[in-house]
Protein backbone atom coordinates (compact mmCIF):
# COMPACT_ATOMS: atom_id res chain seq x y z
CA UNK A 1 0.00 0.00 0.00
CA UNK A 2 1.41 3.39 -0.89
CA UNK A 3 2.59 5.51 2.02
CA UNK A 4 0.39 8.44 1.04
CA UNK A 5 -2.66 6.18 0.83
CA UNK A 6 -1.73 4.62 4.18
CA UNK A 7 -1.40 8.05 5.79
CA UNK A 8 -4.77 9.00 4.40
CA UNK A 9 -6.32 5.85 5.78
CA UNK A 10 -4.67 6.38 9.20
CA UNK A 11 -5.74 10.05 9.22
CA UNK A 12 -9.22 9.14 8.20
CA UNK A 13 -9.31 6.44 10.85
CA UNK A 14 -8.11 8.92 13.46
CA UNK A 15 -10.70 11.43 12.32
CA UNK A 16 -13.35 8.77 12.52
CA UNK A 17 -12.13 7.76 15.97
CA UNK A 18 -12.09 11.36 17.06
CA UNK A 19 -15.48 11.90 15.59
CA UNK A 20 -16.73 8.71 17.16
CA UNK A 21 -15.25 9.73 20.51
CA UNK A 22 -16.77 13.19 20.27
CA UNK A 23 -20.05 11.71 19.13
CA UNK A 24 -19.96 9.26 21.99
CA UNK A 25 -19.29 12.12 24.37
CA UNK A 26 -22.22 13.98 22.93
CA UNK A 27 -24.33 10.91 23.12
CA UNK A 28 -23.08 10.30 26.62
CA UNK A 29 -23.81 13.89 27.44
CA UNK A 30 -27.27 13.54 25.95
CA UNK A 31 -27.74 10.21 27.62
CA UNK A 32 -26.56 11.54 30.98
CA UNK A 33 -28.65 14.61 30.45
CA UNK A 34 -31.70 12.51 29.78
CA UNK A 35 -30.72 10.10 32.50
CA UNK A 36 -30.15 12.99 34.85
CA UNK A 37 -33.50 14.43 33.90
CA UNK A 38 -35.09 11.09 34.61
CA UNK A 39 -33.09 10.77 37.81
CA UNK A 40 -33.87 14.35 38.65
CA UNK A 41 -37.60 13.70 38.29
CA UNK A 42 -37.36 10.41 40.12
CA UNK A 43 -35.26 11.94 42.87
CA UNK A 44 -37.56 14.95 43.22
CA UNK A 45 -40.64 12.74 43.23
CA UNK A 46 -39.12 10.42 45.81
CA UNK A 47 -38.16 13.30 48.08
CA UNK A 48 -41.58 14.89 47.71
CA UNK A 49 -43.33 11.60 48.47
CA UNK A 50 -41.25 11.01 51.60
CA UNK A 51 -41.89 14.50 52.99
CA UNK A 52 -45.56 14.28 52.04
CA UNK A 53 -45.79 10.96 53.86
CA UNK A 54 -44.33 12.46 57.02
CA UNK A 55 -46.83 15.32 56.82
CA UNK A 56 -49.66 12.83 56.27
CA UNK A 57 -48.77 11.07 59.51
CA UNK A 58 -48.84 14.41 61.32
CA UNK A 59 -52.22 15.31 59.83
CA UNK A 60 -53.61 11.97 60.95
CA UNK A 61 -52.29 12.61 64.46
CA UNK A 62 -53.81 16.09 64.34
CA UNK A 63 -57.32 15.27 63.14
CA UNK A 64 -57.67 11.97 65.02
CA UNK A 65 -55.50 12.50 68.08
CA UNK A 66 -56.01 16.11 69.14
CA UNK A 67 -59.80 15.99 69.59
CA UNK A 68 -59.72 12.64 71.42
CA UNK A 69 -56.63 13.03 73.61
CA UNK A 70 -57.31 13.68 77.29
CA UNK A 71 -54.74 13.47 80.09
CA UNK A 72 -56.43 14.28 83.40
CA UNK A 73 -60.11 14.73 82.69
CA UNK A 74 -60.99 18.41 82.26
CA UNK A 75 -58.46 19.69 84.79
CA UNK A 76 -55.55 20.10 82.38
CA UNK A 77 -57.33 19.77 79.07
CA UNK A 78 -56.06 23.08 77.68
CA UNK A 79 -52.44 22.31 78.56
CA UNK A 80 -52.64 18.72 77.33
CA UNK A 81 -54.16 19.70 73.97
CA UNK A 82 -51.55 22.45 73.60
CA UNK A 83 -48.73 19.99 74.26
CA UNK A 84 -50.25 17.40 71.90
CA UNK A 85 -50.48 19.84 69.01
CA UNK A 86 -47.17 21.63 69.54
CA UNK A 87 -45.31 18.39 70.29
CA UNK A 88 -46.65 16.51 67.28
CA UNK A 89 -46.02 19.40 64.91
CA UNK A 90 -42.49 20.04 66.16
CA UNK A 91 -41.73 16.32 65.92
CA UNK A 92 -42.98 16.27 62.34
CA UNK A 93 -41.03 19.42 61.56
CA UNK A 94 -37.86 17.96 63.07
CA UNK A 95 -38.17 14.71 61.11
CA UNK A 96 -38.90 16.59 57.88
CA UNK A 97 -35.94 18.93 58.53
CA UNK A 98 -33.50 16.06 59.06
CA UNK A 99 -34.79 14.25 55.98
CA UNK A 100 -34.55 17.51 54.05
CA UNK A 101 -30.89 17.94 55.03
CA UNK A 102 -30.14 14.38 53.92
CA UNK A 103 -31.88 15.02 50.60
CA UNK A 104 -30.00 18.28 50.10
CA UNK A 105 -26.73 16.45 50.76
CA UNK A 106 -27.58 13.79 48.19
CA UNK A 107 -28.61 16.49 45.73
CA UNK A 108 -25.30 18.36 46.07
CA UNK A 109 -23.31 15.15 45.81
CA UNK A 110 -25.15 13.55 42.91
CA UNK A 111 -26.70 16.47 41.03
CA UNK A 112 -24.51 19.43 42.04
CA UNK A 113 -27.38 21.11 43.84
CA UNK A 114 -29.72 21.45 40.85
CA UNK A 115 -32.80 20.63 42.91
CA UNK A 116 -31.67 22.83 45.80
CA UNK A 117 -31.18 25.86 43.59
CA UNK A 118 -34.57 25.32 41.99
CA UNK A 119 -36.21 24.89 45.40
CA UNK A 120 -34.74 28.05 46.88
CA UNK A 121 -35.08 30.14 43.71
CA UNK A 122 -38.67 30.88 44.72
CA UNK A 123 -37.36 32.85 47.69
CA UNK A 124 -35.58 35.36 45.46
CA UNK A 125 -37.32 38.77 45.50
CA UNK A 126 -37.92 38.69 41.75
CA UNK A 127 -39.90 35.46 42.17
CA UNK A 128 -41.98 36.48 45.17
CA UNK A 129 -45.03 37.27 43.04
CA UNK A 130 -45.10 33.73 41.68
CA UNK A 131 -44.18 32.11 45.00
CA UNK A 132 -46.51 33.95 47.38
CA UNK A 133 -50.19 34.66 46.84
CA UNK A 134 -52.38 37.17 48.72
CA UNK A 135 -53.10 34.71 51.54
CA UNK A 136 -49.39 33.93 51.90
CA UNK A 137 -48.43 37.59 52.05
CA UNK A 138 -51.20 38.31 54.56
CA UNK A 139 -50.22 35.49 56.90
CA UNK A 140 -46.55 36.52 56.78
CA UNK A 141 -47.58 40.07 57.69
CA UNK A 142 -49.78 38.67 60.47
CA UNK A 143 -46.81 36.81 61.92
CA UNK A 144 -44.45 39.78 61.58
CA UNK A 145 -46.91 42.06 63.38
CA UNK A 146 -47.28 39.42 66.11
CA UNK A 147 -43.49 39.37 66.43
CA UNK A 148 -43.32 43.16 66.69
CA UNK A 149 -46.18 43.13 69.19
CA UNK A 150 -44.30 40.61 71.33
CA UNK A 151 -41.06 42.59 71.20
CA UNK A 152 -42.69 45.89 72.18
CA UNK A 153 -44.89 44.35 74.88
CA UNK A 154 -44.13 44.97 78.54
CA UNK A 155 -44.66 41.26 79.08
CA UNK A 156 -42.48 39.63 76.43
CA UNK A 157 -42.24 36.23 78.10
CA UNK A 158 -46.01 36.01 78.58
CA UNK A 159 -46.64 37.33 75.06
CA UNK A 160 -44.35 34.68 73.61
CA UNK A 161 -45.76 31.69 75.49
CA UNK A 162 -49.29 32.91 76.25
CA UNK A 163 -49.00 31.29 79.67
CA UNK A 164 -51.08 34.01 81.35
CA UNK A 165 -53.86 33.46 78.83
CA UNK A 166 -54.77 30.44 76.72
CA UNK A 167 -51.31 29.50 75.41
CA UNK A 168 -52.01 31.40 72.19
CA UNK A 169 -48.89 33.54 72.26
CA UNK A 170 -46.30 34.14 69.56
CA UNK A 171 -44.96 30.59 69.92
CA UNK A 172 -48.27 28.98 68.99
CA UNK A 173 -48.93 31.55 66.25
CA UNK A 174 -45.54 30.67 64.78
CA UNK A 175 -46.48 27.00 64.74
CA UNK A 176 -49.78 27.79 63.00
CA UNK A 177 -48.08 29.85 60.30
CA UNK A 178 -45.33 27.25 59.86
CA UNK A 179 -47.94 24.50 59.56
CA UNK A 180 -49.74 26.49 56.88
CA UNK A 181 -46.64 26.80 54.73
CA UNK A 182 -45.35 23.26 55.34
CA UNK A 183 -48.66 21.55 54.58
CA UNK A 184 -49.74 23.80 51.71
CA UNK A 185 -46.31 23.58 50.01
CA UNK A 186 -45.03 20.08 50.67
CA UNK A 187 -48.07 17.87 51.18
CA UNK A 188 -49.75 16.00 48.35
CA UNK A 189 -53.48 16.37 48.91
CA UNK A 190 -55.34 13.22 49.95
CA UNK A 191 -59.06 13.15 50.68
CA UNK A 192 -58.79 10.57 53.44
CA UNK A 193 -57.67 13.32 55.82
CA UNK A 194 -61.13 14.90 55.64
CA UNK A 195 -62.81 11.55 56.29
CA UNK A 196 -60.51 10.88 59.25
CA UNK A 197 -61.40 14.34 60.54
CA UNK A 198 -65.10 13.49 60.28
CA UNK A 199 -64.59 10.10 61.94
CA UNK A 200 -62.93 11.68 64.97
CA UNK A 201 -65.72 14.24 65.02
CA UNK A 202 -68.33 11.50 65.17
CA UNK A 203 -66.63 10.01 68.22
CA UNK A 204 -66.52 13.40 69.93
CA UNK A 205 -70.15 14.08 69.00
CA UNK A 206 -71.19 10.66 70.28
CA UNK A 207 -69.65 11.33 73.68
CA UNK A 208 -71.18 14.81 73.73
CA UNK A 209 -74.65 13.45 72.97
CA UNK A 210 -74.35 10.86 75.74
CA UNK A 211 -73.23 13.64 78.08
CA UNK A 212 -76.46 15.45 77.19
CA UNK A 213 -78.25 12.42 78.66
CA UNK A 214 -75.99 12.64 81.76
CA UNK A 215 -74.41 9.27 81.02
CA UNK A 216 -70.78 10.42 81.54
CA UNK A 217 -69.32 7.35 79.83
CA UNK A 218 -65.74 8.53 80.39
CA UNK A 219 -66.27 9.39 84.05
CA UNK A 220 -64.86 12.88 83.54
CA UNK A 221 -67.50 14.63 85.67
CA UNK A 222 -66.96 12.64 88.85
CA UNK A 223 -64.48 15.14 90.32
CA UNK A 224 -66.26 18.26 89.06
CA UNK A 225 -68.61 20.35 91.17
CA UNK A 226 -72.24 19.53 90.33
CA UNK A 227 -73.03 23.13 89.39
CA UNK A 228 -70.14 23.14 86.88
CA UNK A 229 -70.43 19.57 85.59
CA UNK A 230 -72.52 20.32 82.52
CA UNK A 231 -70.34 23.20 81.39
CA UNK A 232 -67.83 20.59 80.19
CA UNK A 233 -68.58 18.12 77.41
CA UNK A 234 -67.01 15.15 75.63
CA UNK A 235 -63.23 15.17 75.15
CA UNK A 236 -63.13 18.87 74.23
CA UNK A 237 -63.92 20.63 77.51
CA UNK A 238 -65.90 23.84 77.81
CA UNK A 239 -69.27 23.73 76.05
CA UNK A 240 -68.39 26.78 73.92
CA UNK A 241 -65.19 25.12 72.75
CA UNK A 242 -67.08 21.90 72.07
CA UNK A 243 -69.62 23.64 69.82
CA UNK A 244 -66.80 25.49 68.05
CA UNK A 245 -65.22 22.15 67.18
CA UNK A 246 -68.59 20.70 66.11
CA UNK A 247 -69.13 23.76 63.90
CA UNK A 248 -65.99 22.86 61.95
CA UNK A 249 -67.12 19.23 61.65
CA UNK A 250 -70.58 20.37 60.53
CA UNK A 251 -69.14 22.62 57.83
CA UNK A 252 -66.87 19.89 56.47
CA UNK A 253 -69.67 17.29 56.40
CA UNK A 254 -72.04 19.73 54.70
CA UNK A 255 -69.44 20.54 52.04
CA UNK A 256 -68.93 16.92 51.05
CA UNK A 257 -72.66 16.16 51.10
CA UNK A 258 -73.42 19.21 48.98
CA UNK A 259 -70.99 18.39 46.17
CA UNK A 260 -69.90 14.77 46.20
CA UNK A 261 -71.08 12.54 43.35
CA UNK A 262 -70.00 9.31 45.05
CA UNK A 263 -72.89 7.50 46.69
CA UNK A 264 -70.90 6.23 49.67
CA UNK A 265 -69.59 9.74 50.37
CA UNK A 266 -73.10 11.16 50.18
CA UNK A 267 -74.36 8.62 52.72
CA UNK A 268 -71.36 8.97 55.03
CA UNK A 269 -71.31 12.78 54.97
CA UNK A 270 -75.09 12.91 55.46
CA UNK A 271 -74.80 10.76 58.59
CA UNK A 272 -71.97 12.97 59.85
CA UNK A 273 -74.06 16.04 59.15
CA UNK A 274 -77.07 14.66 61.04
CA UNK A 275 -74.95 13.76 64.06
CA UNK A 276 -73.21 17.15 64.03
CA UNK A 277 -76.59 18.92 63.83
CA UNK A 278 -77.77 16.99 66.87
CA UNK A 279 -74.54 17.61 68.78
CA UNK A 280 -74.39 21.33 68.07
CA UNK A 281 -78.06 21.87 69.02
CA UNK A 282 -77.61 19.92 72.25
CA UNK A 283 -74.55 22.06 72.95
CA UNK A 284 -76.94 25.02 73.07
CA UNK A 285 -74.17 27.61 72.96
CA UNK A 286 -74.32 31.13 71.55
CA UNK A 287 -71.54 30.53 69.04
CA UNK A 288 -73.47 27.58 67.59
CA UNK A 289 -76.26 29.87 66.36
CA UNK A 290 -73.79 31.90 64.32
CA UNK A 291 -72.14 28.84 62.77
CA UNK A 292 -75.46 27.23 61.80
CA UNK A 293 -76.82 30.53 60.50
CA UNK A 294 -73.71 31.16 58.40
CA UNK A 295 -73.85 27.67 56.92
CA UNK A 296 -77.47 27.90 55.78
CA UNK A 297 -77.18 31.55 54.72
CA UNK A 298 -74.11 31.11 52.52
CA UNK A 299 -74.60 27.62 51.07
CA UNK A 300 -77.14 28.79 48.44
CA UNK A 301 -74.52 31.13 46.98
CA UNK A 302 -72.54 27.98 46.26
CA UNK A 303 -75.29 25.52 45.38
CA UNK A 304 -78.03 27.45 43.61
CA UNK A 305 -76.46 27.26 40.15
CA UNK A 306 -77.43 23.61 39.80
CA UNK A 307 -80.70 21.77 40.24
CA UNK A 308 -79.00 19.08 42.30
CA UNK A 309 -77.58 21.82 44.52
CA UNK A 310 -81.05 23.23 45.22
CA UNK A 311 -82.34 19.77 46.13
CA UNK A 312 -79.43 19.01 48.42
CA UNK A 313 -79.82 22.35 50.17
CA UNK A 314 -83.50 21.65 50.82
CA UNK A 315 -82.58 18.20 52.13
CA UNK A 316 -80.13 19.82 54.56
CA UNK A 317 -82.68 22.37 55.80
CA UNK A 318 -85.35 19.69 56.19
CA UNK A 319 -82.90 17.45 58.01
CA UNK A 320 -81.99 20.22 60.44
CA UNK A 321 -85.67 20.81 61.20
CA UNK A 322 -86.14 17.07 61.68
CA UNK A 323 -83.22 16.92 64.11
CA UNK A 324 -84.76 19.75 66.13
CA UNK A 325 -88.06 17.87 66.19
CA UNK A 326 -86.32 14.68 67.37
CA UNK A 327 -84.51 16.57 70.13
CA UNK A 328 -87.79 18.14 71.23
CA UNK A 329 -89.31 14.66 71.43
CA UNK A 330 -86.34 13.36 73.44
CA UNK A 331 -86.49 16.34 75.79
CA UNK A 332 -90.11 15.60 76.62
CA UNK A 333 -89.67 11.83 76.77
CA UNK A 334 -86.56 11.94 78.98
CA UNK A 335 -87.30 15.19 80.76
CA UNK A 336 -85.71 14.07 84.03
CA UNK A 337 -82.61 12.72 82.32
CA UNK A 338 -81.47 15.23 79.72
CA UNK A 339 -79.55 18.40 80.48
CA UNK A 340 -82.02 20.43 78.44
CA UNK A 341 -81.68 23.26 75.97
CA UNK A 342 -81.44 26.98 76.47
CA UNK A 343 -81.35 30.14 74.42
CA UNK A 344 -82.34 30.30 70.78
CA UNK A 345 -82.43 26.55 70.21
CA UNK A 346 -84.93 26.20 73.04
CA UNK A 347 -87.09 28.88 71.42
CA UNK A 348 -86.96 27.03 68.09
CA UNK A 349 -87.68 23.57 69.47
CA UNK A 350 -90.55 24.92 71.59
CA UNK A 351 -92.28 26.42 68.57
CA UNK A 352 -95.78 24.93 68.37
CA UNK A 353 -95.58 24.71 64.59
CA UNK A 354 -92.25 22.88 64.41
CA UNK A 355 -93.73 19.53 63.39
CA UNK A 356 -95.96 20.94 60.61
CA UNK A 357 -93.01 23.04 59.44
CA UNK A 358 -90.80 19.96 59.25
CA UNK A 359 -93.40 18.01 57.29
CA UNK A 360 -93.90 20.98 54.97
CA UNK A 361 -90.15 21.28 54.33
CA UNK A 362 -89.88 17.62 53.36
CA UNK A 363 -92.93 18.04 51.14
CA UNK A 364 -91.34 21.00 49.38
CA UNK A 365 -88.13 19.02 48.99
CA UNK A 366 -90.00 16.12 47.41
CA UNK A 367 -91.87 18.38 44.98
CA UNK A 368 -88.75 20.30 43.97
CA UNK A 369 -86.83 17.06 43.52
CA UNK A 370 -89.57 15.63 41.34
CA UNK A 371 -89.74 18.73 39.15
CA UNK A 372 -86.05 19.58 38.85
CA UNK A 373 -84.64 16.09 38.54
CA UNK A 374 -87.10 15.21 35.78
CA UNK A 375 -86.02 18.29 33.85
CA UNK A 376 -82.37 17.61 34.66
CA UNK A 377 -82.31 14.59 32.37
CA UNK A 378 -83.67 16.69 29.51
CA UNK A 379 -82.04 20.08 30.04
CA UNK A 380 -78.94 19.36 32.13
CA UNK A 381 -78.13 20.33 35.71
CA UNK A 382 -77.28 24.02 35.26
CA UNK A 383 -79.93 26.65 36.06
CA UNK A 384 -77.92 29.85 35.70
CA UNK A 385 -77.21 32.56 38.26
CA UNK A 386 -80.67 34.06 38.77
CA UNK A 387 -81.50 31.97 41.81
CA UNK A 388 -78.15 32.84 43.36
CA UNK A 389 -78.76 36.53 42.71
CA UNK A 390 -82.25 36.30 44.21
CA UNK A 391 -80.79 34.69 47.32
CA UNK A 392 -78.19 37.43 47.55
CA UNK A 393 -80.97 40.02 47.47
CA UNK A 394 -82.79 38.07 50.18
CA UNK A 395 -79.67 38.10 52.36
CA UNK A 396 -79.28 41.85 51.86
CA UNK A 397 -82.90 42.46 52.87
CA UNK A 398 -82.54 40.15 55.88
CA UNK A 399 -79.41 42.02 56.95
CA UNK A 400 -81.20 45.37 56.67
CA UNK A 401 -84.09 44.02 58.76
CA UNK A 402 -81.66 42.76 61.40
CA UNK A 403 -79.90 46.14 61.54
CA UNK A 404 -83.25 47.91 61.87
CA UNK A 405 -84.32 45.57 64.69
CA UNK A 406 -81.03 46.16 66.50
CA UNK A 407 -81.38 49.94 66.19
CA UNK A 408 -85.02 49.80 67.21
CA UNK A 409 -84.27 47.66 70.26
CA UNK A 410 -81.27 49.68 71.45
CA UNK A 411 -81.38 53.28 70.24
CA UNK A 412 -85.17 53.63 70.15
CA UNK A 413 -85.74 51.60 73.31
CA UNK A 414 -88.29 49.19 71.83
CA UNK A 415 -86.63 45.96 72.90
CA UNK A 416 -89.71 44.69 74.74
CA UNK A 417 -91.67 44.30 71.50
CA UNK A 418 -89.35 41.49 70.40
CA UNK A 419 -90.22 39.19 73.28
CA UNK A 420 -87.72 36.41 73.93
CA UNK A 421 -85.54 37.63 71.05
CA UNK A 422 -84.85 40.81 73.03
CA UNK A 423 -82.10 38.93 74.88
CA UNK A 424 -80.19 38.82 71.60
CA UNK A 425 -81.13 42.26 70.27
CA UNK A 426 -80.72 44.49 73.33
CA UNK A 427 -77.00 45.03 73.81
CA UNK A 428 -75.86 45.77 77.37
CA UNK A 429 -73.24 44.61 79.85
CA UNK A 430 -75.11 41.37 80.47
CA UNK A 431 -75.49 40.54 76.77
CA UNK A 432 -74.10 37.13 75.79
CA UNK A 433 -73.25 35.99 79.33
CA UNK A 434 -71.49 39.27 80.15
CA UNK A 435 -69.74 39.51 76.80
CA UNK A 436 -71.22 42.98 76.46
CA UNK A 437 -69.28 44.07 79.53
CA UNK A 438 -65.94 42.62 78.49
CA UNK A 439 -66.29 43.99 74.95
CA UNK A 440 -66.99 47.47 76.28
CA UNK A 441 -64.05 47.31 78.67
CA UNK A 442 -61.83 46.01 75.88
CA UNK A 443 -62.53 49.04 73.72
CA UNK A 444 -62.10 51.39 76.67
CA UNK A 445 -58.72 49.84 77.45
CA UNK A 446 -57.66 50.01 73.80
CA UNK A 447 -58.61 53.69 73.59
CA UNK A 448 -56.21 54.41 76.46
CA UNK A 449 -53.20 52.69 74.84
CA UNK A 450 -50.26 54.82 73.79
CA UNK A 451 -49.47 54.91 70.08
CA UNK A 452 -47.24 51.83 69.81
CA UNK A 453 -49.78 49.65 71.59
CA UNK A 454 -52.63 51.07 69.52
CA UNK A 455 -50.67 50.10 66.43
CA UNK A 456 -49.24 46.73 67.51
CA UNK A 457 -51.36 45.75 70.48
CA UNK A 458 -50.61 44.88 74.09
CA UNK A 459 -48.89 41.61 73.18
CA UNK A 460 -50.25 38.26 71.95
CA UNK A 461 -52.56 36.60 74.49
CA UNK A 462 -51.88 39.18 77.21
CA UNK A 463 -55.53 40.19 77.50
CA UNK A 464 -55.79 38.62 80.96
CA UNK A 465 -52.87 40.71 82.22
CA UNK A 466 -54.53 43.84 80.84
CA UNK A 467 -57.90 43.21 82.52
CA UNK A 468 -56.31 42.14 85.80
CA UNK A 469 -54.31 45.35 86.00
CA UNK A 470 -57.01 47.75 84.81
CA UNK A 471 -60.51 46.51 85.68
CA UNK A 472 -60.12 43.51 87.98
CA UNK A 473 -62.18 44.81 90.92
CA UNK A 474 -64.94 46.23 88.73
CA UNK A 475 -65.01 43.07 86.59
CA UNK A 476 -65.53 40.81 89.60
CA UNK A 477 -68.11 43.13 91.14
CA UNK A 478 -70.21 43.53 87.98
CA UNK A 479 -69.95 40.05 86.44
CA UNK A 480 -68.69 37.82 89.23
CA UNK A 481 -66.18 36.46 86.71
CA UNK A 482 -62.56 36.94 85.70
CA UNK A 483 -62.10 37.44 81.96
CA UNK A 484 -58.67 36.56 80.57
CA UNK A 485 -60.02 36.68 77.01
CA UNK A 486 -62.26 39.05 75.06
CA UNK A 487 -64.60 36.21 74.03
CA UNK A 488 -64.42 37.59 70.52
CA UNK A 489 -61.46 36.37 68.50
CA UNK A 490 -61.30 39.49 66.34
CA UNK A 491 -61.59 41.93 69.23
CA UNK A 492 -58.96 39.87 71.04
CA UNK A 493 -56.57 40.33 68.11
CA UNK A 494 -57.33 44.06 67.93
CA UNK A 495 -56.36 44.56 71.57
CA UNK A 496 -53.39 42.17 71.62
CA UNK A 497 -51.74 42.58 68.18
CA UNK A 498 -53.37 45.77 66.90
CA UNK A 499 -55.44 46.74 63.84
CA UNK A 500 -52.74 45.90 61.28
CA UNK A 501 -52.39 42.38 62.62
CA UNK A 502 -56.16 41.96 62.74
CA UNK A 503 -56.55 43.22 59.17
CA UNK A 504 -53.80 40.87 57.96
CA UNK A 505 -55.55 37.96 59.68
CA UNK A 506 -58.88 38.83 58.06
CA UNK A 507 -57.28 39.19 54.62
CA UNK A 508 -55.63 35.81 55.12
CA UNK A 509 -58.95 34.16 55.98
CA UNK A 510 -60.87 35.76 53.12
CA UNK A 511 -58.12 35.13 50.54
CA UNK A 512 -57.70 31.51 51.59
CA UNK A 513 -61.44 30.84 51.46
CA UNK A 514 -61.75 32.58 48.11
CA UNK A 515 -58.97 30.47 46.66
CA UNK A 516 -60.49 27.27 48.00
CA UNK A 517 -63.97 28.07 46.70
CA UNK A 518 -62.55 28.69 43.22
CA UNK A 519 -60.67 25.39 43.17
CA UNK A 520 -62.04 22.62 40.93
CA UNK A 521 -59.55 19.92 41.93
CA UNK A 522 -61.12 17.50 44.45
CA UNK A 523 -63.79 20.15 44.76
CA UNK A 524 -66.00 18.44 47.33
CA UNK A 525 -63.07 18.16 49.75
CA UNK A 526 -61.78 21.67 49.18
CA UNK A 527 -65.24 23.18 49.62
CA UNK A 528 -65.57 21.09 52.78
CA UNK A 529 -62.41 22.77 54.07
CA UNK A 530 -63.72 26.21 53.09
CA UNK A 531 -67.10 25.69 54.79
CA UNK A 532 -65.36 24.38 57.91
CA UNK A 533 -63.29 27.58 57.99
CA UNK A 534 -66.35 29.77 57.39
CA UNK A 535 -68.31 28.12 60.21
CA UNK A 536 -65.36 28.59 62.55
CA UNK A 537 -64.92 32.24 61.59
CA UNK A 538 -68.55 33.13 62.27
CA UNK A 539 -68.70 31.41 65.64
CA UNK A 540 -65.42 33.14 66.58
CA UNK A 541 -67.34 36.43 66.86
CA UNK A 542 -68.45 35.32 70.34
CA UNK A 543 -65.78 32.75 71.14
CA UNK A 544 -62.14 32.22 72.06
CA UNK A 545 -59.05 31.30 70.10
CA UNK A 546 -57.77 28.14 71.79
CA UNK A 547 -55.18 25.45 70.99
CA UNK A 548 -58.06 22.99 71.29
CA UNK A 549 -59.93 24.23 68.20
CA UNK A 550 -57.74 26.77 66.36
CA UNK A 551 -55.39 24.05 65.01
CA UNK A 552 -58.34 22.72 63.03
CA UNK A 553 -58.97 26.15 61.53
CA UNK A 554 -55.37 26.40 60.39
CA UNK A 555 -55.36 22.74 59.43
CA UNK A 556 -58.40 23.07 57.16
CA UNK A 557 -56.92 26.16 55.53
CA UNK A 558 -53.61 24.35 54.99
CA UNK A 559 -55.23 21.21 53.56
CA UNK A 560 -57.56 23.19 51.28
CA UNK A 561 -54.72 25.40 50.06
CA UNK A 562 -52.62 22.32 49.31
CA UNK A 563 -55.37 21.11 46.98
CA UNK A 564 -55.67 24.54 45.36
CA UNK A 565 -51.91 24.60 44.74
CA UNK A 566 -52.14 21.12 43.21
CA UNK A 567 -54.68 22.46 40.73
CA UNK A 568 -52.42 25.44 39.97
CA UNK A 569 -49.48 23.13 39.26
CA UNK A 570 -51.62 20.87 37.06
CA UNK A 571 -52.90 23.88 35.10
CA UNK A 572 -49.34 25.12 34.54
CA UNK A 573 -48.17 21.68 33.36
CA UNK A 574 -51.13 21.35 30.99
CA UNK A 575 -50.52 24.86 29.72
CA UNK A 576 -46.87 24.14 28.97
CA UNK A 577 -47.71 20.88 27.25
Amino acid sequence: MPKEEKNIIIKTDLQMKGTHRHSTQIQRGEFMGKQKTVQKDAFADSCASIISGVISVFLFVLVMGLPLYVHDSYFDILESKFKWYSGSFLLMLGIAFVLGLVMLGIDWKEYRGEHSRKLFSGLKPQNWKQTFGPADAAVILFWLISLISTCQSRYRYEAFWGNEGRYSGLFLMTLYVAMYFVVSRFWKFQGWVIHAFLLAGMLVCGLGITDYFRMDLMGFRVRIKPEQAYIFVSTIGNINTYTAYIAVIMGAAAGIFALSEKRWEQIWSYLCMVVSFMAIIMGSSDNAYLAVGALFALLPLLLFRKKSGVVRYLVMVSTFATVMQVIDFLNHTYENTVVGLGGLFQILTDMPGLLPLTVMLWGITAVVYSCLMRKKTKQGDEIGRRLQQAWLVFLAVALCVAVYMFIDANMLGNGARYGSFANYLVFNDGWGTNRGYVWRKSMEAYSKFFFAHKLFGYGPDTFGILTTKSVFADMVEVTGQIFDNAHNEYLQYLVTIGPIGLLAYLVFLVSACRRMLHCNFKREYVVACALAVICYCFQAVVNLNLPITAPFLWGMISVGTAAARSQHIRDNVNGQS
